[in-house]
Formats: structure tokens, sequence, C-alpha cells
């Protein structure tokens, strides 16, 4: 057993380690609401982003924009993963990088080729470590991250779908659900597929309380300066906002998961202490009671 001296230290290391896991819970807890914030902020932008491009998808035009059309074969997929800059979140990224690595395997067991854009250090280095062929990245965000910081990595996977180098691509990210509950998310980002456009729309037509007409008819629409420019302009900010709104939610994920992770931290590190208290008071116990055995002998021998 350790002695006295060894037993304070190890619990005096224990409650340094208990003031520095609280100083992280409450952090954490601050910087959730901020981004919860960010987040809510975030969303009404890309619903009316995926409604416009809803309805266009169905207008009368006589320009199909390559995101919106259907490929017959699927050789070669790209995909985003969305991750944190920073660990000591519970199984935040260790969730959505598993679903990740379960669909790429499955994807190179049929035959397809998979090229990765890493969004977070955790996902740059976790999919450097498995050997996937990643083509781009983007790290150091922070917790107030800016639309212009994605869009060299994310053009370049855009770029990759119009030069017909992908055939899909897909989003995985950690979905905000609530402080105690995020959920990994895989998302088809290209092409843009009916549900999606179907669901926008839907949602559109709920909101503001107006009775359109449904996912089979047309929309008619006036291009300034041309239908091409237009839609093309358009599409692109509607990834944007899709790839802008992961990060923000994965963000808010991270931070409730932060705080869950370092408050439990804390709850242990406390039983720990409590444990180790009462091994120190029984050490020091025993001590004493063999102190005191050992004078009683010693005045008997006497």
């Amino acid at each position: 057993m350790a002695g006295s001296r060894e037993i304070r230290t190890k619990i005096s290391s224990v409650k340094n380690t208990q003031k520095i896991t609280r100083a992280m819970e409450m952090v954490a807890a601050s910087k959730m609401r901020k981004a919860q914030e960010r987040m809510k902020k975030a969303r009404p932008y890309g619903d009316k982003i995926r409604n416009v491009a809803a309805h266009m998808s169905r207008a009368s035009s006589e320009y199909k924009h390559p995101f919106l059309v259907e490929r017959d074969t699927v050789k070669r997929i790209g995909i985003i993963v969305v991750t944190s800059d920073k660990g000591l979140c519970g199984g935040l990224n260790t969730n959505i990088l598993r679903l990740a690595t379960a669909k790429i395997k499955e994807w190179e067991g049929e035959g397809e080729q998979i090229e990765v854009c890493c969004i977070g250090s955790k996902s740059l280095g976790f999919m450097t470590r498995i050997g996937a062929n990643v083509v781009s990245n983007v790290v150091g965000l922070g917790d107030t991250p800016n639309i212009d910081s994605l869009i060299g990595a994310v053009k370049v996977v855009l770029d990759g779908y119009n030069e017909d180098r992908f055939d899909r691509v897909y989003l995985f990210y950690t979905k905000f659900i609530n402080a105690m509950k995020q959920e990994p998310i895989m998302e088809q980002l290209l092409p843009l597929s009916d549900e999606q456009l179907q669901g926008s729309s839907e949602e559109g037509q709920e909101s503001d309380g107006k009775n359109h007409e449904g996912p089979a008819g047309t929309w008619d629409y006036i291009y300034e300066p041309d239908a091409k420019t237009v839609i093309d302009d358009v599409m692109v900010r509607y990834i944007e906002a899709l790839i802008y709104q992961s990060l923000t939610e994965n963000i808010a994920s991270e931070q409730s998961a932060r705080m869950v992770a370092m408050k439990a931290a804390s709850d242990n590190a406390g039983d720990v202490i409590n444990e180790l208290t009462l091994v120190y008071n029984k050490t020091r116990q025993a001590a004493i009671t063999k102190e005191l055995s050992e004078i009683v002998a010693g005045a008997a021998a006497v």
C-alpha cells in the first residue's frame, strides 16, 4: 500500500486536474451558447436558399445546372468530413469518423474511388493515418468560422464534380440536437437529390403559409442578365450555405459534447478524491495504531 505522502500527492494532483476540468466545463458552456446563437442565425439563410434552389430546379428554363443532373454511373466519390480542431469532446469526432470510415470501406468494396476534403484537424489527421486520398483541407477555423475560409477547400470538390472527376459528393458532419445529444449525419451534397429539393420546397410552403404548386409544378422566372449566370451563382451559394450550416452545427455539437465530457471528468475526479481520501485515512489510522502498539510493547518490556 502506498504511503501517506504518496497518497497526499495523488489527491493534490487529482484536485488540480478537477480545477482544470471545471474551468473547461464553464468555458465550453459559455461557448456553447454563442455557438447555438450562430447556428440559429445561419439556419434561416440556409432554409431560404434551399427554397430558392428547389423552386429554380423546377423552373421552366433552357439551362439545367450540372449540380441538378443525375449521373448514370458512380465510379468516383468525393466526401467532405467535418470535425473539430481540438479534442476532449467525448465521442463526437469518433462517431463521425467511424461513420465515414464504414462508408469508405463499403464504397471501396464496390470498386469506387474515394477522394476526401477534410474540415478540421481531427479529420485531417485521421484520414492521413488511414491512407485516404486527401485532396484539400482547412484547419484552424476557430470558434467563429468565416465562410470565406471554406471556399478554397470546397471549391476543389465543386470543380472536381464539374470536371466529372466525381460522380457523387457526400457531406459528413455532426448535427446538433440538444445539449445532451448530437447525431452523426451523412448527406448527399451533389447531385442535389429530388428528396432534398422537395423537402425544402415543402418546408418553405409551410413556413410562409401560402399554397404553392407541388413538386410536379413549375416556376416561372425572369432572369437578369441570363438564366445560366443566375442559376450558377445560386447553386454555388446553396452548396456553400449547406457546408457552412454543417460547420456551425458541428461547432455547437463540439462545445456541448465538451461541456458534458468535462462535467463527467469533474465528477469522476471528485469520486477519485473521495476514494483516495478514504485510503489515506485508513493508512494514517493504521500507522497511528502501529505506533501505539510499539509504544505499549516497549513500555511492557521495560
